[in-house]
């Protein structure tokens, strides 16, 4: 087990970024010349999401709400909030709209199949 301070960086990338990946090469498979369309109409909720998820969380962190061990993390913070928890809640968001792209991609693939 990874126990250093990037261990949750790590972590979090190698498990995402190629997620992310296959999304991507999917909805561009799929929408082909509309693909950059569909980016831009799914990414920029997913960011205003993270965004917001990481204010909540600087303001948990600022009341004492919750905080992290030292040394769990790179040391690189966004206000009170580890970079690893900013990028964690931008590429879940990430990952969640590109997944309801595809879904709705795929009910449309169903749909037109069965008519």
């Amino acid at each position: 087990m990874m126990e250093t301070r990037w261990a949750y960086l790590i972590h979090l990338l190698a498990w995402t970024l190629p997620v992310i990946a296959i999304q991507l090469a999917l909805l561009v498979n799929h929408y082909k010349s509309r693909a950059g369309e569909v980016l831009r109409a799914v990414l920029p909720p997913a960011l205003v999401v993270g965004v917001y998820l990481s204010i909540a969380d600087h303001l948990a962190i600022s009341t004492g709400i919750w905080n992290f061990g030292a040394g769990r993390h790179v040391g690189v913070y966004v206000g009170a909030v580890p970079l690893e928890e900013v990028l964690f809640f931008l590429i879940t968001s990430v990952l969640v709209s590109l997944g309801l792209a595809l879904f709705t991609a795929l009910l449309r693939f169903n749909e037109a199949r069965t008519s």
